[in-house]
């Protein structure tokens, strides 16, 4: 039985990425500083996962400062206030549109769907000019893959990218970014035939919009979009992921029609109209990443609960069609407990960060193959058991 994480926290167990940025801002350090220091906490991160028996572990999951400015960087999509002139996009121009510089503001920062998490807003155009001008993902790819460790490409998908972007300045306010999909497409066509170079089987692209309650011609944008990337896909097998809620019928409806895409993601924590969706019907032969532990709090899962979902769903799907995951990246929780030295052990057993949720990813996924280890399941009864009772 297969596991896989959606995605996993940049800052590091002990804020080093934190330390390591603001030692480059403020001039104390230089790019190659802080690229080591990115360089070792991605391997840590993918050893860790690697370690812990996780399947299918993500790369380019990593960032700087956040996913979809790197999608920005990755199409070329840098503001004209930038004064960037082209090729490979450079620290310098990618924090300038994070943070701005002495001369131009910064891009504007929303909230990601409903967590504390802030995005950097895409600013398109008509006369927006895309090229594959970030090579990250790539990079990442061939990174993993040298420390022994084949990883799934993680991208924001090409839809949702573009319905969380907003006209740019001095664009018509009633300019829809999604006019500009078969734009952006040839750059990711370019990004898939890279990875599929490299030896890439699998890709993950987050569609998380898809839990929106999304218009006819949104939906319409998703066929059209998968459609078209079709055949540089070809033999790639194709995760696309949501989180963060229910995904509603109707896109239910036209994300399981993608003749493209091997598999999807939802988050069953959230998302429990979902689940009724899937136990309604679900398309044979296809995977489902059925998204069971939370992403987005620190509490340990309740595994016994768990299980029985997954068990539930083994039955519709089949039991090699069945990945067990988390219900959105664990980047909105916690890093590791390992370092809460202070906290009294029973309180301890009720917490799970992003470190302890890999683990009970994998160890769902290993009773679920017939594997199940007792005593682990024991003491996570115990624990809930136990903060169950201070509650009064």
């Amino acid at each position: 039985m297969a596991s896989h994480i959606v995605g996993y926290p940049r800052m590091g167990p002990k804020r080093e990425l934190k330390f390591a940025l603001e030692s480059f801002w403020d001039g104390k350090s230089t790019a190659e500083d802080l690229q080591k220091v990115s360089t070792d906490l991605r391997a840590s991160i993918w050893k860790q996962m690697a370690d812990a028996g996780i399947k299918y572990i993500p790369s380019n999951t990593f960032s700087h400062y956040d996913q979809v400015l790197d999608t920005t960087a990755m199409l070329g999509a840098v503001p004209d206030r930038y004064s960037w002139t082209g090729g490979e996009i450079t620290l310098s121009t990618y924090f300038s549109m994070a943070r701005g510089n002495a001369t131009v503001p910064a891009m504007e920062m929303t909230k990601w769907f409903d967590t504390n998490y802030h995005f950097i807003v895409p600013e398109l155009g008509p006369d927006t000019k895309f090229a594959y001008s970030s090579h990250k993902a790539i990079n990442e790819y061939k990174e993993a893959k040298a420390l022994g460790v084949d990883t799934v490409p993680v991208l924001v998908g090409p839809v949702s990218y573009l319905l969380l972007s907003k006209p740019a300045k001095g664009v018509e306010k009633s300019f829809s970014p999604l006019s500009l999909l078969s734009s952006i497409l040839p750059v990711y066509k370019e990004v898939i035939a890279e990875l599929k170079a490299a030896g890439a089987s699998w890709i993950q692209f987050d569609e998380p919009t898809l839990v929106k309650d999304l218009e006819s011609h949104q939906l319409a944008a998703f066929s059209a979009a998968y459609s078209e990337l079709e055949s540089t896909l070809s033999g790639l097998n194709v995760l696309v992921e949501t989180y963060f809620a229910d995904v509603p019928a109707e896109s239910y409806k036209t994300l399981t029609s993608l003749s493209c895409v091997t598999a999807y993601g939802f988050d069953l924590e959230r998302g429990t109209k979902t689940l009724d969706l899937v136990k309604s019907g679900f398309p044979a032969g296809k995977y489902l990443f059925a998204g069971v532990v939370d992403g987005r709090n620190i509490w340990a899962d309740d595994l016994a609960a768990s299980l029985g979902t997954l068990q539930s769903l083994e039955a519709i799907v089949g039991k090699d069609k069945l990945v067990v995951s988390t219900s959105c990246s664990l980047m909105h929780t916690a890093v590791d407990l390992v370092n809460e030295t202070k906290l009294d052990d029973e309180i301890k057993s009720w917490l799970a960060f992003a470190a302890q949720k890999v683990v009970e990813v994998n160890a769902l996924a290993k009773a679920l193959a017939g594997q199940k280890d007792e005593a682990y399941f024991a003491a996570n009864a115990a624990a809930l058991s136990s903060r169950r009772s201070s509650r009064g």
